[in-house]
């Protein structure tokens, strides 16, 4: 009996470890963040929503500002920036821009996201915004609209200032926002470049990009205050992954943070598409101007799941039989639910994808007239 018993303890231990979560990774770091950027979802965290100084991270908001003005047509990359004597007077990492001095807003870029140049970053800001301190409040509103809320932002360069603080949560928010553009990676994943007709070398400040598979960014910093900081990003197999970490206590060790933080993600999770190969049939309408409106997903149909547990997923649609006008275009007519072991993984809603006027008496006698006479 005592061996039957330490047989099930055994097999009982075997199965526990087997089916254990995977066990995140020890970093150095005082302060981290992993994050999956489809989602927002959070795959490892430690003290995510300490405030500290985020050094030239910073620029993660600043580049976001600039995508989001060439977005909207404010500015283009061909624009000439004319260097002003308060951009050329920044310290710290620099391309030694000189007063009146002029760029396009495409080297301007080169020199913030490879060289990490304050004195671009600042040029840039004055560029759309006409001032630092506009720029800088332009900052700190995105940061609420992202909902940044341990963070302040006092400059757009991360120069040393114990007001300017963030989170490592922070950072990874506004690392999601700017890596919705995909322009940023035509200057993050260059590891080497030039300025001013290749008389001035510039070489990136992410040793990653020369290391790491599916590296794609984003930003480094580091000052006396705040230590090693840095924003990575990677994709791998469809699935793009953030790893902030904030105060390493060497460079080496940032590095090495944000390399064992994306490989857990990578080792560990994987994004499945609830809504790949699923097509929807029209749904019915009674008395309306059209008979069926077109159904379509709605939402984030991208699903993150342990990849012990792929296997295990399954998908099942609910979708109603007929919907009576008028109809209302993104008026809700099922959901497509997503489960693992019983489990509810995500929703995803479906929506009317177009509107439907409810039609007169008259139109439904000559539609029963015509049925009549057809029949």
């Amino acid at each position: 009996m005592k061996r039957f018993f330490c047989l099930v303890l055994t097999v009982t231990l075997l199965i526990s470890t087997v089916f254990a979560a995977p066990a995140p990774p020890e970093i150095p770091a005082p302060c981290a963040v992993l994050m999956e950027r489809d989602t927002g979802k959070v795959l490892f965290e430690k003290n995510p929503h300490e405030k500290l100084q985020p050094a030239s991270v910073t620029k993660v908001m600043t580049l976001l500002l600039v995508m989001e003005a060439l977005d909207d047509g404010k500015i283009t990359l061909d624009d000439t920036v004319t260097v002003s004597p308060f951009a050329a007077s920044m310290g710290g990492s620099q391309v030694y821009l000189e007063p009146g001095e002029t760029m396009s807003v495409d080297d301007m870029l080169k020199a913030t996201v490879i060289a990490s140049g304050n004195d671009s970053a600042v040029a840039l800001a004055e560029h759309v915004a006409g001032s630092m301190e506009g720029f800088v409040s332009l900052m700190n509103e995105r940061a609420k609209e992202l909902g940044m809320e341990d963070t302040t932002f006092i400059n757009c360069t991360g120069l040393p200032d114990p007001d300017h603080v963030t989170s490592a949560y922070d950072i990874a928010l506004m690392s999601r926002a700017l890596l919705a553009h995909d322009t940023i990676k035509n200057y993050s994943t260059v590891w080497m470049d030039t300025l001013r007709d290749g008389a001035f070398g510039l070489s990136n400040t992410n040793k990653l990009l020369r290391s790491y598979n599916g590296i794609t960014g984003l930003k480094t910093g580091s000052t006396d205050a705040a230590k090693y900081c840095m924003s990575a990003t990677a994709e791998r197999d469809g699935m793009e992954l953030i790893a902030a970490v904030m105060a390493s206590p060497t460079s080496a060790e940032r590095f090495s943070a944000a390399s064992k933080l994306l490989d857990y993600g990578f080792a560990n999770f994987a994004l499945y598409d609830s809504t790949k190969n699923q097509s929807l049939s029209p749904v019915p309408v009674k008395l309306g101007a059209a008979q069926s409106v077109p159904a379509v997903f709605s939402g984030e149909p991208k699903v993150l799941v342990e990849k012990s547990r792929l296997s295990d997923v399954t998908h099942s649609i609910t979708l109603v039989e007929e919907v009576h006008a008028p109809v209302e275009a993104g008026q809700t007519l099922g959901e497509l639910s997503v489960t693992a072991g019983g489990e509810v993984l995500a929703t995803v809603p479906i929506l009317a994808q177009c509107s439907v006027e409810r039609v007169g008496i008259k139109t439904v006698f000559w539609r029963m007239l015509k049925s009549y006479l057809i029949y």
